[in-house]
Order: C-alpha cells, then structure tokens, then sequence
C-alpha cells in the first residue's frame, strides 16, 4: 500500500482550536476513564476508585457536599484522561489524512535474476523484461522498474538509473529531488512519484512495514513507549501516592481519637487532594506532545527515549559541509602575482569560469561581475573551445582562437597551483616567487587556492572558501551556555579544518574523518558519561548513528543509514540536529516545571483542608485558616474543585511546553523554580479561595 500525496509531518494550513480539540477528543477521554485502561496510571486509578466510592455514598447518604465532591472526583479523572487523549488526536488527525490518500499501486518488477545486463534492459524496454504486480506481493529482495509518471511501489535503494522524484508525500515539499545509484542519496520511499527518467529499484521493506507505515503509527502514538524518565517519575508518583495513603489511612484512627471524628466523603477528598494528580494527569501528555513537536519540525523519532536523550545530550557532532558551511565553496577574492593588474586578473578568472556549471564556477563569474569586470561580447568566446575539468588534468578553462588577423590563440585556465604551475613551467614560463606564498596564506586560512594562467604565464589565485552558515556562530555559542561541547567533523586536513572551526566558532575538530574515528570518539564521549548526538546519510555513517545516543539519519539518505538511527529526519537538513536538542530539553523542562508546580499546590491544599477537619476540636487550628475559607466543608470542596480545574487549566501548557531559552543547568532550575514553585504556591492560595466565595454564595457551604 502506498501514498500519493501528503504529509502527516506537515500541518494543515488551517488548524482546529485547542477547544475545538477537546472536544472532539472527548468521545476518547472517556472511553480512556474504563479502569482497565486506568490501571496503567495508577495514581488517577485511585482518584476513580476515589469517586466511585464517594457516588456509592452519594447514593446511600444523599447531601449537597457529598454529591458536589463525586461530581468533581469524576471531572478530575475526565480531565486527566483529556489531556491524553488531546495530545493522541492530534497525531491520529495527521495519520488519518494519511491513510485516506493511500492506495494500491502497480509494480512493474523485473522478471528472471536482477544481473546489471537485465536491468539495463529492462529500463530500456519495460514491458517485456517485467510483470506487473500488485505493490502490496513485493517481498524485500524484489526489483522493480520505475519511470516518469509511475509512483514507486514499495521502499528501497536505487541500484541503477537517476531519476528526478516528487516527495511530497513524505516531506510536504513541492520542489523534485534527484536520487541515483551509489552515493548517499539512493534510498527511496514508497509512495512518492518519479517525474522524469527511470530508475531501478531494489525493494527493501514488506508489506505494512514500510517508512511510512511505520510513520502513521508513530504520529498517532501507537507504537509509543514510556521512556526511562518517564517510567521513573511514575514509579515517584506511586511512591508519593502510597505514602499519602497512609498518612490518611492513620489520620482517621487519631482524629476520632481526639473527638473529630471524619467522614469517608472528607477523608477521600483530602487524599485526592494531597496526591500528585496534576502532574499525573498530565505525565502522558507532555510525552506525546514532545514527539508531536518533532513530527512539526518533520522528524520522527522512532522513541520517546530518543527525544529525552536529545534533551541530555552534551556533545554534538557535525558536519562540517552542510552543516556548518553553506556545503559549496564561494571564491571570495581574486589575488594578483607579479606584475599583472586586476582587470586582467579579473577578465582571465570570468573567462575561465563561463563554461563552468559547477557552484564554484558560478561563485567566480559572480564575483568577477561584482568587481566590476566588463561584459564579455558573445563574439570573443564564439567559436572558442571550453576545457572541462578531469581528475587528470585538475584544471578547466577557455581557448580563444586567434582573430582574423592572425593573432595568437590564447588558453585561459584555473585549476590546483601545483598542475597549472607545472603546465606553465612546461610551456617555457615562470611562475612568480609569491604565488606559493598566496597559496600557502589562502591554504593556512582554511581556503582553496586555483591558480589562473593565460599561456606561459601565471596571472593570480582565486580564494575560495567555505562559507560559515549566517547565525552558526550564536548558535554554537548558545550550545556552550547550555553546556554542550560541539565537535566539527570532516574529510578536510587538519590545516583547513581548524580554520573553519575557528570561524564558526566549533569547540573542537575531527579533521580527515574515518567511519572508524567517527565510531571511536563517540565511544570514547560516552566512556566519561557525556551523550552524544549525531547526524549521518551515507552507509558509512550507520556504526557511528547506531551508537550515539541520538542518531538522527537523513531521509535523504540510505537505507542501512535510517535503519541505523533513532531519529528521521524528513527535510533532510542537518542544522536541525540543534533544534531537536533543544526540543528535547523542552520536554524534561516542561516535565519538570509542571512537577514542581504538582508539589508546590499542596502546600495551599494542606491550608485549606487540615484546618477545616480539626478547627472543631482545636479551636486554635483557625490561625492556620489564613484563606478565611467560609466553613469546613467549603474549604474541602474548594480544593477538590481547584484540584481537578488546575489540570484543565495547564492541558494548554503541556502540549505547547514550556517556553525554552539556552542557559546553565543552575539559571534553568532557578528559573523553573522561581515560576513553577513559587507559582505553585501563590496560585493555589488564590484559586481556592475565589472558588470559596462562590460556592459559599451559590451552595450556601
């Protein structure tokens, strides 16, 4: 089964309220209250035993209190499980669009063995080398042939032919990308369409297991396991709640000791309302709406555990082309030697480079225009021949031929110092004494040295050089206040690599780069404790994603890559490693702060609760009364309602998270603790007792 067009990685344009998706998610949140389902969150199970308990004696002993704190038992765990199931329907609204465009496709796979002679034939002649198939009977192993206007039937490699591919429907972009065999940039993804060309492809996944199978069922939050901390915190949770019910449990023997006496109805609604329901209620969302943020930045994690190690992460490791630097060298400078000047450095640098197609050719004809360079009449180069660049020669150009009047041919060209220097020494000139030393600057400066010359002479050097990103350097210096140690890794020498480093700003350098060093640094990262990140596309980069402990692979890339990782990401943009850092770091501050707060609320809870149980028997347990709640039962059913309305309140806040800015663990937790506890405190004090005053006014308590 494949797809057509879509992408559930990209919102719609128009997206529905946070009020319009509570309540269509409320159908969910109750079937969520079944307690078989409940038990899996053992603190709200015990609020719904809480309320169910509460409803019997609400039925047996009839009282406004009585009714009043069943009703708000009920919403408190209605709420929870809204939050949940919120958090859920926006990851099935994203997979239902996409099941709705998905339909059967028509493989055309390739009879007999996939030997290069067969396959070469088959794109050739399609219909009489293959059979047509329903896509849904490839079985990995198979390959098919795909041309223009055919929408590739199943998950694979490339392993002949390029073809320009329409990916809308896994990335949401419009613009075709170019896949082809060998390379980095092979892999392909079911569902999507060529556009131009044919392609052989090798089928990788089965039936209902392919990419985007699997990216349905990780956006709706089916295949959503509880992390390591998230599993932690719950088991503090149930550690809390335990020992609250104790405290309850041997709180009612001592007050009818001491002549107040409490009923079940009271006592039920002091432990709810001393157990940690706000975060309990909220724990599962803050999980599902961090993987939510990652699918809107278009990456999948294929755990909730790989979100929360971005979010601990301490070293990143980047590459340097792509990443760091723009990825195609600019020529910045145009330098002279000996006695030439710059506008016949100039002309020779725009006249090599105007059959140059490459993005450094580009970069030089560009240049030369900004300078001021003179058009050059299409006569000049009519009938001239054009020098390609080969791996032999290293060099490229123009040759003039000579004019009707007999003047001398002349050869322009641009290429490495040490093969044009020898070309012109050859020719019977001279290479001026500074032009190795421009070279040497150029080189020690991180840049790439061409030499130009016309015949038997040198005329200069053009710089070019790797282009820093805009913004990289802020950034990096914002990874450096979270506490983060970045590493540039890349196949330049060690020379070139420490100057872009420098530039950019990077902590340190892995230069001339092996699979084999990429694999033994991070090793030797986590050997002191410290998690570390990575991105990666190519086959050599799977040993180093598969042991960081975030591996973020590029769609772009091969299979073995994206089968290696724990992450995807669908633009295919390695810039966003950092990003996803700091989503990750959202999450646990989000979880964190929401905790504090969770605690932080019991204190007002203990205010209002404890001295409205005892004030009849200790007269002077009415100084602790510093709300001046109206009367007892007021005072507890004014906790309780503020207990359940708080959830409702901060549903909002978990699934959008908490507002992260780059700063040292100790400025973070200040801060979460100033805000949440603090807040946690203040809030409480203030909405229990507004609550008061109108359940006073209304139900006279």
């Amino acid at each position: 089964m494949t797809t057509a067009t879509h992408s559930p990685a990209k919102a719609p344009e128009k997206k529905p309220g946070l009020s319009s998706q509570m309540a269509a998610a409320l159908p969910l949140a109750v079937k969520k209250m079944n307690p078989r389902s409940l038990i899996n969150v053992p603190v709200m199970f015990l609020v719904e035993v809480g309320a169910a308990f509460t409803l019997v004696l609400a039925i047996v002993h009839p009282s406004v209190f009585t009714w009043s704190i069943t009703v708000w038992l009920w919403l408190t765990v209605l709420f929870a499980t809204l939050a949940e199931a919120v958090a859920e329907g926006r990851g099935k609204a994203q997979a239902e669009s996409l099941r709705k465009t998905r339909t059967q496709s028509v493989a055309h796979k390739l009879t007999g063995e996939a030997t290069p002679a067969a396959i070469e034939k088959a794109m050739a002649a399609q219909e009489a080398q293959t059979e047509e198939i329903p896509s849904d009977q490839l079985r990995p192993g198979d390959t098919v042939i795909v041309t223009a206007g055919q929408t590739i039937p199943g998950d694979g490699d490339v392993i002949a032919g390029a073809a320009s591919v329409d990916e809308s429907a896994v990335t949401g972009e419009s613009a075709p990308v170019i896949r082809e065999s060998g390379g980095d940039r092979s892999a392909v993804t079911g569902g999507t369409r060529v556009l131009s060309d044919c392609i052989a492809v090798n089928i990788t996944s089965h039936p209902g297991e392919s990419f985007i199978d699997r990216m349905i069922g990780l956006v709706e939050g089916a295949q959503r396991k509880k992390t390591p901390n998230e599993l932690a915190l719950g088991t503090l949770l149930i550690v809390l709640t335990i020992i609250f019910l104790i405290v309850v449990m041997a709180l009612a023997p001592m007050a009818a000791f001491n002549g107040a006496e409490q009923s079940p109805v009271v006592l039920v609604a002091l432990l709810i309302c001393l157990i940690p329901t706000t975060i309990g209620a909220l724990l599962s969302a803050i999980g599902i709406a961090g993987m939510d943020r990652l699918v809107q930045h278009n990456v999948l994690a294929m755990s909730g555990r790989a979100v929360e190690a971005a979010g601990d992460v301490s070293t990143l490791l980047l590459d340097k082309t792509g990443t760091i630097t723009i990825g195609d060298r600019q020529a910045t400078e145009f330098v002279t030697v000996g006695e030439v000047g710059q506008d016949e450095l100039n002309r020779a640098c725009l006249l090599s480079s105007l059959a140059d197609e490459t993005p450094e050719g580009r970069s030089i004809v560009t240049l030369a225009e900004k300078l001021g360079t003179e058009e050059i009449p299409e006569s000049t180069y009519r009938h001239a021949e054009f020098i390609p660049f080969t791996a032999q020669t290293r060099m490229s150009g123009i040759e003039l031929p000579g004019d009707e009047h007999g003047g001398t041919p002349q050869k322009i060209v641009k290429g490495a110092a040490s093969e044009v220097c020898k070309m012109v020494e050859e020719a019977g000139g001279t290479v001026p004494p500074e032009t190795t030393d421009v070279v040497t600057r150029i080189s020690n400066d991180g840049g790439t040295a061409l030499v130009v010359a016309t015949n038997n002479a040198v005329l200069g050097v053009i710089h070019l050089k790797d282009i820093v990103k805009p913004g990289m350097t802020e950034r990096f210096e914002q990874l450096r206040t979270m506490g983060i140690r970045t590493v540039m890794i890349t196949g330049d020498n060690r020379l070139t690599a420490q100057a872009i480093a420098k530039e950019a700003g990077v902590d340190d350098v892995l230069a001339e780069a092996t699979p084999e060093d990429k694999l033994a640094l991070i090793r030797k990262e986590q050997s002191t404790g410290r998690l570390v990140a990575m991105t990666g596309d190519g086959t050599n980069d799977a040993p180093a994603l598969a042991q960081a402990d975030v591996g973020v692979a590029m769609n772009t890339g091969t299979t073995a890559a994206k089968e290696a990782g724990n992450m995807v990401d669908l633009d295919s943009d390695p810039t966003k490693l950092i990003d996803i850092v700091a989503i990750g770091k959202q999450l646990l501050i989000t979880r964190g702060a929401l905790t504090t707060f969770s605690i932080a609320n019991d204190i007002a809870k203990y205010f209002a609760i404890i001295p409205a149980m005892f004030v009849v028997a200790f007269p002077g347990l009415s100084a602790l009364n510093v709300m001046r709640l109206h009367s007892p039962e007021s005072a507890i059913l004014s906790a309780v309602i503020f207990n359940a309305i708080i959830i409702i309140a901060l549903i909002p806040l978990a699934l959008k998270g908490v507002s992260y800015r780059a700063g040292s663990a100790a400025k973070l937790l200040s801060r979460n603790l100033t805000i949440f506890g603090l807040g946690g405190v203040i809030v409480p004090f203030i909405g229990i007792k507004i609550i008061d005053l109108i359940v006073s006014g209304v139900f006279g308590l």
